[in-house]
């Protein structure tokens, strides 16, 4: 089980579009603009300001997180 909270607190949208926002900023590279239209094409209505925020305060764990998963100099495939 996951420690992360079903929902941030003060925030209108759920943790999971708020993971999934974050995650497509940064694991793709896109912009906020491009993200907004990848939300809004599945349905939810965001605009690419709240994305930035978002990438801003939750973005740095999240990184953290996926530099873990890389794999390390010298590691055998």
């Amino acid at each position: 089980m996951t420690s992360e909270p079903a929902t941030y607190p003060g925030y209108r949208f759920p943790a999971e579009i708020i993971r999934y926002a974050v995650w497509l900023y940064h694991v793709f590279g896109l912009s906020f603009r491009e993200v907004e239209l990848i939300l809004a094409e599945r349905g939810v209505t965001v605009s690419h300001e709240s994305i930035r925020q978002w990438c801003h305060k939750f973005g740095a764990d999240f990184a953290r997180k996926l530099r873990r998963r890389w794999p390390k100099p010298g590691d055998i495939w």
